[in-house]
Protein backbone atom coordinates (compact mmCIF):
# COMPACT_ATOMS: atom_id res chain seq x y z
CA UNK A 1 0.00 0.00 0.00
CA UNK A 2 1.41 3.27 -0.99
CA UNK A 3 2.15 5.85 1.79
CA UNK A 4 1.95 9.82 1.84
CA UNK A 5 5.36 10.27 0.85
CA UNK A 6 5.43 8.01 -1.88
CA UNK A 7 2.42 9.43 -3.27
CA UNK A 8 3.76 12.82 -2.82
CA UNK A 9 6.78 11.08 -5.23
CA UNK A 10 4.57 9.92 -7.66
CA UNK A 11 3.10 12.94 -8.18
CA UNK A 12 5.94 14.85 -8.56
CA UNK A 13 7.01 12.76 -11.71
CA UNK A 14 3.37 12.85 -13.23
CA UNK A 15 3.59 16.79 -12.95
CA UNK A 16 0.75 17.15 -10.84
CA UNK A 17 0.16 19.96 -8.19
CA UNK A 18 -1.32 18.89 -4.49
CA UNK A 19 -1.22 20.14 -1.09
CA UNK A 20 -0.60 18.43 2.30
CA UNK A 21 -3.04 18.78 4.97
CA UNK A 22 -1.53 17.93 8.23
CA UNK A 23 -3.39 18.02 12.12
CA UNK A 24 -0.94 20.11 13.67
CA UNK A 25 -2.94 20.43 17.29
CA UNK A 26 -6.21 19.52 18.27
CA UNK A 27 -8.55 20.17 22.13
CA UNK A 28 -11.25 17.71 23.41
CA UNK A 29 -12.67 15.08 21.71
CA UNK A 30 -11.87 14.52 17.29
CA UNK A 31 -11.95 12.10 14.97
CA UNK A 32 -8.21 12.10 14.31
CA UNK A 33 -4.84 12.77 16.33
CA UNK A 34 -2.00 15.33 15.73
CA UNK A 35 0.55 13.93 13.01
CA UNK A 36 -2.89 12.48 10.59
CA UNK A 37 -2.07 13.43 6.94
CA UNK A 38 -4.46 14.13 3.76
CA UNK A 39 -2.98 15.15 0.26
CA UNK A 40 -5.00 17.41 -1.65
CA UNK A 41 -4.80 17.36 -5.72
CA UNK A 42 -5.85 20.15 -7.64
CA UNK A 43 -8.61 18.52 -8.97
CA UNK A 44 -10.59 17.79 -5.49
CA UNK A 45 -9.53 14.43 -5.02
CA UNK A 46 -7.48 12.93 -1.95
CA UNK A 47 -5.78 10.55 -0.41
CA UNK A 48 -5.72 10.11 3.30
CA UNK A 49 -8.16 11.46 5.53
CA UNK A 50 -7.82 14.06 8.60
CA UNK A 51 -11.66 13.20 9.19
CA UNK A 52 -14.12 12.64 6.80
CA UNK A 53 -17.60 14.62 6.54
CA UNK A 54 -18.46 17.85 6.23
CA UNK A 55 -15.04 18.76 8.28
CA UNK A 56 -13.43 17.18 5.25
CA UNK A 57 -14.70 18.95 2.96
CA UNK A 58 -13.91 22.34 4.05
CA UNK A 59 -10.48 21.40 4.94
CA UNK A 60 -10.25 19.73 1.23
CA UNK A 61 -12.27 23.89 -0.26
CA UNK A 62 -9.18 25.41 1.76
CA UNK A 63 -6.36 23.46 0.38
CA UNK A 64 -7.89 23.85 -3.35
CA UNK A 65 -7.19 27.87 -2.27
CA UNK A 66 -4.16 27.55 -0.57
CA UNK A 67 -2.53 25.45 -3.66
CA UNK A 68 -4.03 28.87 -5.91
CA UNK A 69 -2.81 31.25 -3.56
CA UNK A 70 0.65 28.99 -3.68
CA UNK A 71 1.38 30.11 -0.38
CA UNK A 72 0.98 27.58 3.42
CA UNK A 73 -1.69 28.65 6.01
CA UNK A 74 -2.83 27.68 9.06
CA UNK A 75 -6.80 26.81 9.44
CA UNK A 76 -8.45 26.46 13.28
CA UNK A 77 -11.73 24.45 13.13
CA UNK A 78 -14.53 24.54 15.74
CA UNK A 79 -16.09 20.55 14.81
CA UNK A 80 -19.20 21.50 17.23
CA UNK A 81 -19.72 25.31 16.27
CA UNK A 82 -18.38 24.72 12.42
CA UNK A 83 -19.69 21.58 11.68
CA UNK A 84 -22.65 20.62 14.29
CA UNK A 85 -19.84 17.41 15.29
CA UNK A 86 -21.03 16.14 18.43
CA UNK A 87 -17.80 15.33 19.60
CA UNK A 88 -17.20 19.17 19.96
CA UNK A 89 -13.75 19.22 19.68
CA UNK A 90 -11.41 21.54 18.16
CA UNK A 91 -8.55 21.39 15.07
CA UNK A 92 -5.59 23.14 13.91
CA UNK A 93 -4.30 21.92 10.25
CA UNK A 94 -1.33 23.08 8.12
CA UNK A 95 -1.83 23.11 4.46
CA UNK A 96 1.12 23.48 2.30
CA UNK A 97 0.98 23.76 -1.73
CA UNK A 98 3.10 21.21 -3.23
CA UNK A 99 3.93 22.28 -6.88
CA UNK A 100 5.46 20.51 -9.24
CA UNK A 101 9.09 20.55 -10.02
CA UNK A 102 9.77 22.03 -13.25
CA UNK A 103 11.63 20.13 -15.91
CA UNK A 104 15.15 21.15 -17.06
CA UNK A 105 16.39 20.08 -20.69
CA UNK A 106 19.90 20.50 -20.67
CA UNK A 107 21.45 19.41 -23.89
CA UNK A 108 24.89 19.26 -23.38
CA UNK A 109 27.13 18.01 -20.87
CA UNK A 110 30.47 20.14 -20.79
CA UNK A 111 31.66 22.39 -17.69
CA UNK A 112 28.65 24.78 -17.89
CA UNK A 113 26.01 22.31 -18.61
CA UNK A 114 27.29 19.99 -15.78
CA UNK A 115 27.57 23.55 -13.55
CA UNK A 116 24.32 24.01 -14.37
CA UNK A 117 22.85 21.04 -13.77
CA UNK A 118 24.10 20.52 -10.44
CA UNK A 119 23.15 23.89 -8.95
CA UNK A 120 19.61 23.74 -11.09
CA UNK A 121 18.65 20.51 -9.20
CA UNK A 122 19.44 22.08 -5.79
CA UNK A 123 16.90 24.79 -6.22
CA UNK A 124 14.16 22.90 -7.54
CA UNK A 125 14.31 22.39 -10.88
CA UNK A 126 13.97 18.12 -12.29
CA UNK A 127 17.04 17.95 -14.29
CA UNK A 128 17.30 15.98 -17.26
CA UNK A 129 21.12 16.04 -18.88
CA UNK A 130 21.81 14.81 -22.52
CA UNK A 131 25.24 13.65 -24.06
CA UNK A 132 25.92 11.36 -26.66
CA UNK A 133 30.25 11.33 -25.62
CA UNK A 134 31.53 8.21 -24.75
CA UNK A 135 32.89 8.51 -20.89
CA UNK A 136 31.46 11.91 -20.46
CA UNK A 137 29.50 10.83 -17.84
CA UNK A 138 31.97 8.71 -15.95
CA UNK A 139 33.15 11.22 -13.40
CA UNK A 140 29.49 12.33 -13.30
CA UNK A 141 26.54 11.22 -10.67
CA UNK A 142 24.44 13.44 -8.61
CA UNK A 143 21.32 12.08 -6.60
CA UNK A 144 18.16 13.48 -8.53
CA UNK A 145 19.98 14.22 -11.77
CA UNK A 146 18.91 12.17 -14.73
CA UNK A 147 21.44 11.57 -17.40
CA UNK A 148 21.20 10.16 -20.84
CA UNK A 149 24.09 8.83 -22.69
CA UNK A 150 22.33 9.56 -26.15
CA UNK A 151 22.41 11.27 -29.27
CA UNK A 152 20.08 14.30 -29.15
CA UNK A 153 18.12 13.05 -32.22
CA UNK A 154 17.49 9.94 -30.24
CA UNK A 155 15.37 11.24 -27.53
CA UNK A 156 13.40 13.96 -28.82
CA UNK A 157 10.41 11.73 -29.39
CA UNK A 158 10.76 10.06 -26.18
CA UNK A 159 10.54 13.32 -23.70
CA UNK A 160 6.95 15.49 -22.84
CA UNK A 161 6.69 19.13 -24.07
CA UNK A 162 4.45 21.70 -22.23
CA UNK A 163 4.13 24.56 -20.76
CA UNK A 164 6.46 24.13 -17.86
CA UNK A 165 9.15 22.79 -19.42
CA UNK A 166 13.01 24.35 -19.49
CA UNK A 167 15.21 23.53 -22.19
CA UNK A 168 18.82 24.46 -22.31
CA UNK A 169 21.07 24.08 -25.95
CA UNK A 170 24.75 23.96 -24.41
CA UNK A 171 26.46 21.14 -26.15
CA UNK A 172 29.85 20.79 -28.05
CA UNK A 173 29.19 21.38 -31.29
CA UNK A 174 27.02 24.47 -32.86
CA UNK A 175 24.74 21.85 -35.51
CA UNK A 176 23.83 20.43 -32.39
CA UNK A 177 22.76 23.39 -30.78
CA UNK A 178 20.78 24.28 -34.11
CA UNK A 179 19.39 20.96 -34.12
CA UNK A 180 18.03 21.34 -30.62
CA UNK A 181 16.09 24.72 -31.02
CA UNK A 182 15.14 23.71 -34.36
CA UNK A 183 12.70 21.23 -32.92
CA UNK A 184 12.30 22.43 -29.43
CA UNK A 185 11.45 25.60 -30.71
CA UNK A 186 7.97 24.25 -32.09
CA UNK A 187 7.40 22.51 -29.12
CA UNK A 188 5.60 23.77 -26.04
CA UNK A 189 8.09 25.07 -23.46
CA UNK A 190 8.11 27.57 -20.73
CA UNK A 191 11.72 28.80 -21.84
CA UNK A 192 14.53 27.54 -24.87
CA UNK A 193 17.98 29.50 -24.71
CA UNK A 194 20.89 28.58 -26.62
CA UNK A 195 24.34 29.42 -25.41
CA UNK A 196 26.48 31.04 -27.83
CA UNK A 197 28.24 34.74 -29.52
CA UNK A 198 26.56 37.08 -31.47
CA UNK A 199 27.80 35.68 -35.01
CA UNK A 200 26.74 31.86 -33.89
CA UNK A 201 22.81 33.23 -32.95
CA UNK A 202 22.77 35.34 -36.30
CA UNK A 203 23.77 32.29 -38.40
CA UNK A 204 21.54 30.17 -36.83
CA UNK A 205 18.25 33.00 -37.26
CA UNK A 206 19.42 33.05 -41.13
CA UNK A 207 19.04 30.00 -41.76
CA UNK A 208 16.21 29.08 -39.56
CA UNK A 209 14.70 31.76 -41.90
CA UNK A 210 16.37 31.05 -45.02
CA UNK A 211 14.66 27.38 -44.93
CA UNK A 212 11.70 27.91 -43.87
CA UNK A 213 13.13 25.91 -40.26
CA UNK A 214 11.31 28.72 -37.82
CA UNK A 215 9.26 31.77 -38.39
CA UNK A 216 9.76 35.10 -36.68
CA UNK A 217 7.31 34.43 -33.85
CA UNK A 218 8.94 31.40 -32.96
CA UNK A 219 12.28 32.85 -32.78
CA UNK A 220 11.27 35.67 -30.76
CA UNK A 221 10.68 33.18 -27.94
CA UNK A 222 14.34 31.79 -27.60
CA UNK A 223 16.71 33.14 -25.40
CA UNK A 224 19.71 33.41 -26.85
CA UNK A 225 22.61 34.13 -26.11
CA UNK A 226 21.13 32.49 -23.08
CA UNK A 227 20.99 34.09 -19.47
CA UNK A 228 21.29 37.69 -17.96
CA UNK A 229 23.66 39.95 -19.78
CA UNK A 230 26.52 40.27 -17.29
CA UNK A 231 30.50 40.30 -17.99
CA UNK A 232 31.44 36.60 -17.04
CA UNK A 233 33.79 34.21 -19.18
CA UNK A 234 34.27 31.11 -16.74
CA UNK A 235 31.76 28.45 -16.98
CA UNK A 236 30.47 28.96 -13.27
CA UNK A 237 30.25 32.61 -13.99
CA UNK A 238 28.08 31.61 -17.29
CA UNK A 239 25.97 29.30 -15.23
CA UNK A 240 25.28 31.79 -12.95
CA UNK A 241 23.77 34.12 -15.73
CA UNK A 242 21.88 31.23 -17.14
CA UNK A 243 20.43 30.10 -13.48
CA UNK A 244 19.26 33.65 -12.75
CA UNK A 245 17.18 33.80 -16.05
CA UNK A 246 15.95 30.40 -15.22
CA UNK A 247 14.57 31.99 -11.99
CA UNK A 248 13.13 34.69 -13.36
CA UNK A 249 11.47 33.34 -15.83
CA UNK A 250 9.87 30.05 -13.15
CA UNK A 251 9.05 33.05 -10.41
CA UNK A 252 7.20 34.77 -13.62
CA UNK A 253 5.44 31.01 -14.32
CA UNK A 254 4.68 30.44 -11.41
CA UNK A 255 2.95 34.04 -10.35
CA UNK A 256 0.72 33.99 -13.28
CA UNK A 257 -0.73 30.87 -12.69
CA UNK A 258 -1.81 32.69 -9.56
Amino acid sequence: MKNIYSKIAEADNQQLDLAICIITRIKGSTPRKPGSKMLVYSDGNIFGSIGGGSFESQVIKDALIVLTKNEPACFEYNLEKDFGMGCGGYVEIYIEPITKSKPLYIFGAGHIGKELAIQAQKIGFKVTLFDERDSIFDDFSIDGIKIINKNHNEVFELLEFNENVFIAAITHKHAYDYDVIAYCARQKFAYLGMIGSKKKIETARRSYSDNNILTEEQMAKIDWPMGIPIACQTPEEITISILAKLIDVRGKLVASSK
